[in-house]
């Protein structure tokens, strides 16, 4: 009998995110337990060096960094996420770690702290998805039909943009078909849409005006 296995979870934490939509598409059996990253709890610094999510309990073990659960997902459970060819296979974790880059560009868009800062940063994220739109296939996931790691990285990403929308229209998705489709198909895929509680975006809003940054600001206008 395998090990049971527990997501210790942050409610907005993308990188938590990546592995809930990896287990639910390995159909693994995992509780969800929620952490406040402001006030940690004793037993969560016991299992964790960083004191971050996700951790992945796996019995009495713990697991901590997204890049190591994914890994040891693929290595243990059936149903794998990762091409079997081995140039594929190193191709596309070259792109969890530009998704991991992407991810990096939207915490200095949501943070910036005025309005030059922040069109530097919407012009740095532009320029990452103008060259993403240039390496896509034809989809509907980023290596066709099939559901990847990369699919379930870059779920989380677009998940903020659907927060960002509300706000206001900054055009870093703009002209880009392919990226819009690939958004779209991950948007509707049930393991993504599920990666996340139903406060999610009400959540979003509130850490974002908690930054006191530009876009708190711009989100402070948004009527009702």
């Amino acid at each position: 009998m395998s090990a049971p296995l527990t997501l210790v979870s942050h409610t907005l934490c993308p990188y938590v995110q990546r592995a809930a939509i990896a287990m639910t598409e390995k159909r693994l059996p995992c509780e969800r337990r929620y952490v406040d990253l402001a006030d940690k709890p004793d037993w969560f610094l016991r299992i964790t060096l960083l004191g971050k999510t996700p951790v992945l309990q796996v019995g009495e073990d713990a697991i901590f960094e997204s890049a190591a659960i994914l890994e040891y997902l693929e290595e243990t459970q059936p149903r794998p996420l990762h091409p079997a060819d081995p140039v594929q296979r190193a191709r596309h974790r070259a792109w969890i770690e530009f998704g991991s880059a992407a991810l990096s560009d939207i915490a200095g868009f949501y943070s910036a702290p005025d309005a030059a800062t922040f069109e530097s940063k919407t012009a740095a994220l532009r320029a990452r998805f103008k060259l993403l739109e240039r390496h896509l296939g034809d989809g509907p996931y980023f290596a066709g039909d099939g559901f990847s790691l990369v699919d379930a990285v870059f779920g989380p990403v677009f998940r903020y943009f659907d927060g960002f929308d509300r706000i206001g229209d900054f055009g870093i998705l703009h002209d880009l078909p392919k990226v819009a489709s690939w958004r779209e198909a991950l948007t509707a895929r049930s393991s993504v849409r599920d990666a996340v509680q139903s406060d999610y975006a009400e959540d979003l809003e509130r850490f974002v005006e908690r930054r006191q940054s530009h876009l708190s600001r711009l989100l402070a206008c948004v009527p009702g």
